[in-house]
């Protein structure tokens, strides 16, 4: 299935029904007064976060969407009937902004939220509700109040208690697909990941935690250079990150400049970002020219405070001790967070 994140929808309540203007015209009453009844509400159309639902694909080939009209009101005082609602199902964990200004209108993060996305127009008036005392027969009803209508533009965010950070092909579909179910596809190409990839990992006997592999990051990401500002949101969600290194394409390189260089992109994108934890992570140890390099890389991040953990995503070394880590983090964070 093809993922997409992003659309632009446009919506509109159903209108009210037309006020029916009639006279009671019975058999021994020569004089019938007014009994036109009342137009029918227009429906509404209605956002629902469905768990089942990973993607915005749907509504990416249909964009319009309207409710039903209130039928007109009838004789007899016979209200119309009101419109059925529109429903539509959306991934949780989708935001509903204003489609022109950018407004954050709702965040459907759990199962079950609804947003009234546009509100069906009241029903008009008939002409019974204006006959009065002084006038006793009026020829005239409302007409019904027109819907709402907007556009709406959807981002969708996944839902992931950890992210998996980093530059293009440093490994992180290849220790995704190795901790969880999850099968990303991984090729030796720029941008390994084209969509983000979601993993339920288990650290314990019936403990887990839901990882996302985001897509490889480079410098200008925040700006939209390669793909990362389409991805940086889906990290917003996450407690905790892990950064993931690779010093493979250039031995004699400057591991914490890239580990620099990915947390400069987090911050321009969102400050709160880089106030999210993270575990520096050296990957592709099973190459001999990342081995040898270990103890002189893990010195220079100890001395920035940052403690370095070593694993090989191929292989599997390292990398059971690397999950338990990340899982009793996540889940004090998670208990911190939530008193």
């Amino acid at each position: 299935m093809q993922f997409i994140d992003e659309v632009k929808i446009w919506v509109k309540g159903g209108d009210g029904g037309r006020g029916c203007v009639s006279f009671r015209k019975e058999k021994f009453v020569p004089r019938g007064g007014p009994d036109g009844g009342d137009g029918g509400k227009g429906g509404d159309v209605i956002l629902i976060a469905e768990k089942g639902l990973s993607t915005l694909l749907d509504l990416r080939y249909q964009q319009s969407y309207k409710a039903e009209n209130g039928a007109h009101g009838r004789g007899k005082k016979q209200t119309g009937k009101s419109g059925e609602d529109l429903i539509i199902f959306i991934p949780v964990g989708t935001v509903v902004k204003e489609g022109e200004t950018g407004e954050i209108l709702k965040d459907l993060a759990s199962e079950g939220e609804e947003f009234l996305a546009a509100k069906g127009g009241r029903g008009g008036r008939g002409n019974a509700r204006f006959a009065t005392s002084t006038r006793q027969a009026p020829r005239f009803g409302e007409d019904g109040e027109k819907g709402q209508q907007r556009w709406l533009k959807l981002e969708l965010k996944l839902l992931a208690d950890v992210g998996l950070v980093g530059r293009p092909n440093v490994g992180k579909s290849t220790l995704l697909g190795r901790i969880s179910a999850a099968h990303p596809k991984v090729a030796d190409y720029p941008f390994t990941t084209l969509t983000p990839h979601l993993g339920v990992v288990s650290y314990e006997e019936f403990k887990t935690f839901v990882m996302a592999d985001i897509p490889g990051l480079i410098a200008g990401a925040h700006r939209g250079a390669g793909l990362g500002s389409k991805f940086l949101r889906h990290i917003e969600r996450t407690m905790l990150l892990v950064h993931l290194m690779d010093v493979s394409p250039d031995p004699a390189g400057d591991p914490w400049r890239q580990y620099e260089e990915i947390n400069e992109e987090l911050e321009k994108f969102h400050p709160t970002l880089l106030e999210k934890p993270q575990l520096a992570v050296l990957n592709k140890i099973d190459l001999p020219v990342v081995r040898m390099r270990i103890p002189q890389i893990r010195e220079s991040f100890q001395e920035k405070g940052v403690e370095l953990f070593t694993i090989s995503a191929l292989t599997g070394e390292g990398v059971d001790d690397v999950v338990r880590e990340v899982g009793h983090r996540w889940e004090r964070f998670r208990e911190e967070a939530h008193g």
